[in-house]
């Protein structure tokens, strides 16, 4: 059997036959990559995105560079529980299978804003929403088993530079905001997920995994260096002007590779709640393999997305069971 991955990139002759993958954030960046990449696959792609002009044009590229009839566009605004649950209901009401589950989207150290729901926005859209999301299609996971949850995270997650780490005593940065810290909490927060999900998921054939892209030049980038208050970071990309960085970036082509490797690797199949960077498992940092923090973390998120006061729902039955 040929090698899963040669040179960085993913055998494009392992398929998804039959397979129904569904995107978050796939009308850009390494989402669209990765959403030409698995039509290329013969998967059928759902990509969900929250600008619905772009999204169509995201999803005519993908069609005429794929030659697929299998791509549909939906909505999905991550900054808002209503459109997630929406997307979530529509999903488990008209797809009878779901088979990968990419969380892409994010966004990176914007400037103060706030969700619908009223959360900081890194914290509400690259971690609650996702969790929220996840957790609503889980059913339908299950039924499609084997299936796989994958989840983008962020070198962002170490504690390099003071970024990853859990504020617990001010999850939403209303003390004083710090972009880079608030980012590099969601990214920690990405990881914890995956870990306590793989744990809850146990024994249902449905897998999770978690992983970095590297440094990739894509619109994810567009808030960095531009805060009220630039950090030594921030004056340092600024001086650079960023373009002369560019021959250090990955292509979104290639930062899609290890979310690819993760959806459909075979080596995989048997294994979950792991890291992943460059298509291989690593160790990701102290703070991501604290079990006490992933359901910690677990609980308050349940109850910020009010999943919590659905315990008659199959889905919480199943994720709060204790382990």
């Amino acid at each position: 059997m040929p090698a899963t991955v040669h040179r960085g990139m993913v055998n494009k002759n392992i398929h998804m036959d039959g397979k129904t993958v569904l995107i978050t954030g796939a009308n850009t960046g390494i989402g669209l990559a990765t959403a030409i990449d698995m039509a290329n696959r013969n998967a059928r792609v759902i990509m969900a995105c929250r600008d619905m002009e772009k999204g169509n044009a995201a999803k005519e590229k993908v069609i005429q560079e794929t030659g697929s009839n299998d791509v549909i566009l939906k909505e999905l605004d991550l900054a808002s529980f209503e459109s997630i649950r929406e997307i979530a209901a529509d999903i488990n009401e008209n797809e009878p299978k779901l088979h990968v589950l990419i969380n892409n989207a994010g966004v990176m150290m914007c400037p103060p804003m706030k969700t619908k729901d009223g959360f900081e926005m890194q914290f509400g859209v690259n971690h609650l929403g996702h969790f929220l999301l996840t957790n609503l299609l889980v059913e339908l996971l299950k039924k499609s088993a084997p299936s796989r949850v994958v989840t983008v995270s962020s070198t962002a997650h170490y504690k390099m530079y003071g970024w990853g780490k859990i504020h617990w005593d001010d999850l939403n940065f209303e003390k004083k905001y710090d972009a880079q810290k608030a980012y590099g909490q969601s990214k920690l927060m990405n990881v914890l997920f995956s870990r306590e999900l793989s744990k809850r998921l146990h024994g249902t054939a449905v897998t999770t995994y978690a992983l970095e892209p590297g440094v990739v030049d894509t619109e994810l980038v567009r808030h960095y260096g531009k805060n009220e208050n630039p950090s030594l970071w921030d004056k340092l990309f600024n001086s650079l002007n960023y373009l002369p960085l560019k021959f250090l970036f990955r292509t979104p082509e290639q930062g899609a590779q290890t979310q690819i490797y993760c959806a459909v690797a075979h080596e995989l199949n048997e294994v979950s709640g792991k890291y992943y960077a460059s298509c291989k498992q690593t160790a990701e940092s102290w703070d991501a393999q604290n079990d006490e923090y992933a359901k910690r973390l677990w609980k308050i998120s349940e109850e910020l997305t009010g999943l919590a006061e659905e315990s008659n729902s199959p889905s919480h039955k199943l994720l709060s069971q204790k382990f």
